[in-house]
């Protein structure tokens, strides 16, 4: 076998590996060279491997040459390697920013760290999506989240370290429920392959235990991805961690753990168990209204833009449920569409919002006056996301919302259109606190003259940028998504 045939088992294996590497340097400098150099041999083989599967071909890598469902199978289908490129991509770009970013925030004896625990987060994304087994999405989830929970407590503000605590309960919740859904499907099928699962669940069909499986891992998933109302870890976790920590995690974390959920739903459960059979689709429907329009009503209220943008990835997990419980393939279009759409928007909001944290000293909106005149192109830059979250033609989330009305004209349910319209102008109203706040008022004069170091400027004008090319140029991240959609919907 040649190296290429191994691709699937490096993309964890070289961040892994990588880890304790960073922890046995110790010095900054030498970690952030060994973690950097990870991350974007992550995201070359990420590529690597969505090439690979972009005809429709599904590459399945059997750990130590032990055949599925015996072994522990690696799986990669166009959705994974989609859900893998945008992961290894944030990382390859959150990274570098991160250098000059923790020097202002986290103490410079534990940069090594901080290194060590983005490479396990990074690790454990990665894992939870390549993977085709199930416990092994536990394990991973678990290497993923203890790490993030250190991560989200490395920042200077005290508060970081509530948030972190709270985040901790709320996961470990989730996570015990994930592992109970998972015990009840092994005991159930006798495997924990997920494609030999979903081939042996139709003899145990609508029994007991598997409706309790499917109701364990719906909550314990959705409070992973922060689902409306089981969201409250996720304001305080994006507010008060360090910029880098934030950005990565809302553009990856809750995007993995809806790729968890389609998983399951539709490769375990099977679509119709799921939604003929039982009512899932109106209740992700009326959970995602709900987190769209109250979301972003709270979000117009908050005085802090991290804050605010933090409840905006609430309202937008809504936008990609609301495209799930459409029960149709274009529905699952959109959905997937805006799982990624909505991870580069996000991360390059708060990469940008890193910025202004350095120059401004803090991202209130007292603090943001006058930004539009202190710092032109971070401005623009954040107002390229604020339209993304609305929907403004040219940007990545109006493909994903086109998308979503799309799927709501082909099931006749135009009240749905008319929501999704009205939840955009919600969208609209706090976008404009901030551009009333960087535009229509006066520089703060207690400021310094600090500027944005290129390590940091450039990695989030790439991620800006991508709002707008995405926005542009559909045929990588739609042609996938309907790709994935298609063999989703087909039970594959």
């Amino acid at each position: 076998m040649s190296l290429t045939d191994h691709l699937p088992a490096l993309q964890v294996v070289v961040p892994l590996i990588a880890a304790p590497v960073t922890v046995l340097l110790r010095r900054r400098d030498l970690a952030f060279g060994t973690a950097l150099a990870a991350t974007w041999s992550a995201f070359a083989i990420a590529l690597a491997l969505w090439w690979r599967v972009a005809d429709g071909e599904v590459l399945s890598y059997a750990i130590g040459s032990w055949p599925p469902p015996w072994g522990i199978e690696y799986r990669v289908d166009q959705l994974t390697s989609l859900v893998l490129v945008l992961v290894a991509g944030v990382a390859a770009l959150v990274l570098p920013y991160s250098r000059a970013s923790i020097e202002a925030e986290v103490p410079a004896r534990q940069h090594y760290l901080f290194y060590t625990m983005f490479l396990l987060s990074l690790t454990g994304l990665l894992g939870i999506t390549i993977t085709g087994d199930a416990f092994n999405i536990f394990v991973f989830l678990e290497v993923s989240a203890l790490s993030t929970y250190v991560l989200i407590a490395l920042g200077r503000d005290r508060r970081a370290l509530v948030a972190s605590y709270q985040y901790l309960i709320m996961g470990t919740i989730g996570a015990t429920f994930i592992v109970i859904g998972i015990g009840l499907l092994y005991l159930m099928t006798g495997t924990l392959n997920l494609a030999d699962m979903g081939r042996r669940i139709a003899t145990v069909q609508g029994t007991r235990p598997i409706l309790a499986a499917l109701a364990f891992l719906t909550v314990g998933v959705s409070l992973k991805l922060a689902l409306f109302p089981l969201h409250q870890w996720l304001p305080d976790a994006y507010s008060h961690a360090p910029s880098a920590v934030s950005a990565f995690l809302a553009a990856t974390a809750t995007k993995v753990a809806v790729y968890v959920l389609l998983r399951f739903y539709f490769t375990v459960f099977g679509e119709s168990a799921v939604f003929t059979d039982l009512p899932m689709g109106r209740m992700l429907l009326l959970l995602a209204l709900a987190g769209m329009f109250a979301a972003s009503a709270i979000a117009i209220f908050q005085t802090d833009l991290k804050r605010l943008f933090a409840y905006s990835s609430v309202a937008q997990i809504g936008y990609i449920i609301l495209g799930l419980s459409f029960q149709s393939e274009s529905g699952l279009t959109a959905a997937i569409v805006h799982l990624f759409n909505h991870g580069i928007t996000k991360g390059a909001a708060f990469l940008l919002l890193g910025c202004v944290a350095l120059v401004m000293g803090g991202t209130s909106l007292a603090r943001v006056q006058g930004l539009g005149k202190r710092m032109p192109w971070v401005s623009l830059g954040i107002v390229l996301c604020g339209l993304s979250l609305i929907g403004v033609p040219g940007t990545a989330g109006f493909i994903s919302k086109w998308y979503l009305l799309l799927a709501a004209f082909e099931k006749g349910q135009w009240w749905l259109v008319f929501l999704i319209a009205g939840s955009s102008l919600l969208a609209v109203a706090y976008v404009w606190r901030f551009v009333e706040a960087a535009y229509f008022r006066e520089p703060r004069a207690d400021l310094g003259d600090r500027r944005v170091p290129w390590s940091m400027g450039l990695p989030a004008a790439v991620l800006a940028g991508a709002t707008v090319l995405f926005g542009l140029n559909t045929a990588f991240t739609v042609g996938t998504a309907a790709a994935a959609a298609a063999a989703l919907a087909g039970g594959r």
